[in-house]
């Protein structure tokens, strides 16, 4: 090992600082002299370092889903000053609503950035466990919010887009490590008696290469990412976290994901799970030594769960697993510069580069170009004037003056957070407020109707900001319904009667919106997710025509019934006789599609001709080491506002043909861009990339295949070609 290592301790460190109060760094840098690095110790999140040789201990474990948030390896100064807060960005979900890649690149460049700055501080370490790339597919996962929605190149291009903004252009060092997680086929928290810690996900090859990898292939392969998470849950028979399949024959054998410092973290006691609840090991030794003979390196863990020790004792842990596990981690600290100290590429960035004006800013216009009108009858946006006593606003609800519901799971403590009822006041708006019901039913206690009552006596508009809220859905928490709470339903049917106009903002992931949608008297719906620090000032800019809405909706909004149909537990995507279907791609019925999204002008869009594509000539013209990824000509397509008030505009490509294995999907995303600011009359081309994998199909074995035929938008022809053939498991 002393071989291995000396290179690494070469450049000046900076010196150990032991500390232990909580508004203090408590990460810190090691002091390098060479030396031996296989302590079992270091094999953890929490891991102990080598004080012999001056290696500080190190926590691998932070977080940045949409902002550095808390974690054991991350924490906030209590009180004022540096790094008592960090910018916190809507929900990915609200921010995958944008469509806009290169907003994201630049929101995971501010993370990035914070995120090194708490690192150099010893505030945090510098692995970050985000993104997550899990499909949403099914409506009533507590942690859909966290995913950028249900389509696989939506997501694909979120994750090649916030990996690159988080790890920088690594021209030499990462910016951070940032993690893919959680693979894979991890979709649920807890259901009927199964949970995620003891779930065998049944995938067939076909959905596993099309859906559940797909993701973690951009990742991976194409993207390279520096850490993989693996997951709670079985897929086929076989933990995540002990799956040679997964972990050595697709990620690094398949997609090449080998370069120095690439690891791979367990999720939170999901080695101990082998054992425990999968019990695929007998013991939690056998189970320990199955993870990282499997290919993790590291478990993450609140408290010791794994049995490291005793699996190494009993000799089950060999010690060249040992050694290559050291190794990929700390190659993976090599990777960002934490040996280097003030040589580090990053080393200068510091609390001067957290919360900047910049940064503020795009938190907002995150919030502002994901929110999605979903009705509309022109009462949007309000005719409102300054001082204008018939501007009178009430707004009610229960996060109308509650900035604390704005940010969502996995935050941290943000500058500052804007509620809508702040952002109104600060416009210089009247204002009457009252709160409301969250998940309460019709049998509840009700204390809220009077005062809504009276908040909306005087007023010209009513404003109700409901949904629901964090205690609705989480990790560990998904929803047995998708129905709006009876009490919410209630109290708005009451509103509506005072004849006034009548606006809904929902928080939260999506609900059924059929009794609101068939209301005449719900005059618009607008849906915020969870915005972030300045949600409510994006609100409120767009409720007033400050700005225009063009957000569109990342997931299909199911009718309420639908959970009755799906247990959660099937993974199969295609309908059937026992399955109507998941995702926009194979369920024909939703109240509101994935992509719907309304405006506050109207446009029309003309495809530009294309021509007949040949499948030879398309692979003749590229020498891409992967042929999925040789990009199409330009899909150009004309935009012309027909409207009279600028906005921007989200161009949405669909393929659909009778081609390739049935069942056919009904249509697939294969490209989409965001066009700014089109103002009245005015036309636009936007010219949408595509590559051949966005146009092929999976076939039962998993293979990505390119089939000649006829689709809504061109003609393929030529002889089937298979680009990118689909290990098949052992056994």
């Amino acid at each position: 090992m002393r071989s291995s290592w000396a290179p690494y301790c070469l450049l000046s460190c900076s010196s150990v600082l032991p500390v232990s109060a909580i508004d203090l760094p408590f990460q810190t840098y090691p002091d390098c002299v060479n030396g031996p690095l296989a302590t079992l110790r270091n094999l953890v999140s929490k891991s102990k370092g080598a004080p012999r040789i001056g290696l500080p201990a190190y926590n691998w474990w932070s977080e940045a889903l949409h902002g550095v948030a808390y974690a054991p390896g991350t924490q906030f100064r209590s009180g004022d000053g540096p790094f008592n807060s960090s910018t916190s960005f809507p929900m990915p979900l609200l921010m995958a609503a944008t469509f806009d890649d290169e907003l994201i690149e630049k929101v995971g460049e501010v993370i990035g950035t914070e995120g090194r700055a708490f690192g150099n501080a010893g505030f945090s370490g510098f692995d970050y466990w985000t993104p997550n790339v899990n499909a949403f597919k099914d409506p009533r996962w507590g942690r859909g919010s966290e995913t950028p929605g249900e389509d696989i190149l939506r997501i694909k291009r979120y994750a090649a887009s916030m990996i690159r903004g988080l790890q920088g252009p690594a021209m030499r060092d990462r910016r951070v490590v940032a993690t893919c997680k959680h693979y894979a086929a991890n979709d649920f928290e807890d259901w009927n008696g199964s949970t995620r810690h003891d779930f065998n996900a049944k995938v067939t090859l076909q959905d596993l290469a099309e859906y559940y990898l797909s993701p973690f292939q951009e990742c991976a392969r194409d993207s390279k990412v520096g850490s993989i998470m693996c997951s709670y849950n079985a897929v086929n028979g076989v933990p995540a976290c002990a799956n040679t399949y997964l972990m050595q024959t697709i990620l690094r054998e398949h997609w090449n994901w080998t370069a120095p410092g690439n690891y791979i973290t367990s999720d939170c006691e999901a080695v101990l799970d082998i054992s425990a609840n999968h019990h695929y090991a007998k013991t939690n030794a056998e189970g320990t030594a199955l993870a990282f003979e499997a290919g993790i390196v590291s478990s993450c863990e609140y408290e010791s769960s794994s049995d490291i020790p005793g699996a190494w004792t009993q000799g089950l842990l060999k010690q060249s697993t040992v050694d290559r596990a050291l190794r990929r981690l700390y190659e993976g600290l090599v990777r960002v510069g934490y040996f280097d100290g003030t040589h580090s590429e990053y080393a200068s960035l510091g609390w001067k580069d957290v919360n900047s004006p910049k940064s503020q800013e795009l938190a907002l216009q995150a919030a502002v170009e994901g929110i999605v009108l979903l009705k509309n009858d022109k009462t949007l946006p309000l005719g409102l004037k300054t001082g204008d006593p018939k501007s009178k606003l009430a707004m009610i609800g229960f996060w109308a003056n509650d900035p604390k519901k704005l940010s969502g799971g996995y935050s941290g403590t943000p500058a500052f957070e804007h509620s809508p009822v702040y952002a109104a006041q600060a416009m210089g708006f009247s204002v009457t407020t009252a709160g409301g019901p969250v998940l309460q039913n019709s049998t509840s206690n009700d204390t809220w109707t009077q005062a809504a009552l009276a908040a909306a006596k005087d007023a010209n508009y009513i404003l109700y900001f409901g949904g629901q809220d964090t205690s609705a859905a989480g990790e560990t928490k998904d929803r047995t319904t998708i129905h709006w709470p009876e009490a919410q339903l209630q109290l708005i049917t009451t509103l509506s009667k005072l004849g006034k106009p009548l606006v809904v903002v929902q928080m939260g992931d999506q609900l059924d919106n059929t009794p609101l949608l068939a209301a005449k008297a719900v005059n618009s719906i607008l849906w915020a997710n969870w915005p972030g620090q300045d949600g409510g000032t994006a609100v409120m800019q767009i409720l007033t025509g400050l700005k225009s809405p063009a957000g569109r909706l990342p997931v299909t909004q199911y009718p309420a019934n639908y959970t009755a149909a799906v247990p959660m537990t099937d993974m199969n995507l295609r309908p059937s006789d026992k399955l109507p279907g998941r995702t926009y791609r194979w369920y024909p019925t939703a109240v509101q599609p994935f992509g719907f999204g309304l405006h506050y002008t109207t446009f029309k869009t003309k495809i530009a001709p294309l021509p007949r594509l040949v499948i030879k000539d398309l692979l003749a013209r590229c020498d891409n080491a992967y042929p999925d990824t040789c990009a199409l000509p330009p899909l150009e397509v004309e935009v012309t506002n027909s409207g009279n008030r600028s906005s921007d505009y989200v161009v949405l490509a669909f393929l659909a043909g009778d081609v390739g294995p049935k069942p056919y999907p009904i249509k697939t995303l294969v490209s989409y861009t965001r066009l700014r600011d089109v103002s009245p009359g005015k036309t636009t081309t936007a010219h949408l990339e595509w590559t051949l994998g966005e146009i092929s199909r999976y076939d039962e074995h998993g293979n990505t295949v390119l089939y000649p035929g006829t689709y809504t938008v061109t003609v393929v022809e030529g002889e089937a070609v298979v680009l990118d053939r689909w290990p098949a498991p052992s056994g």
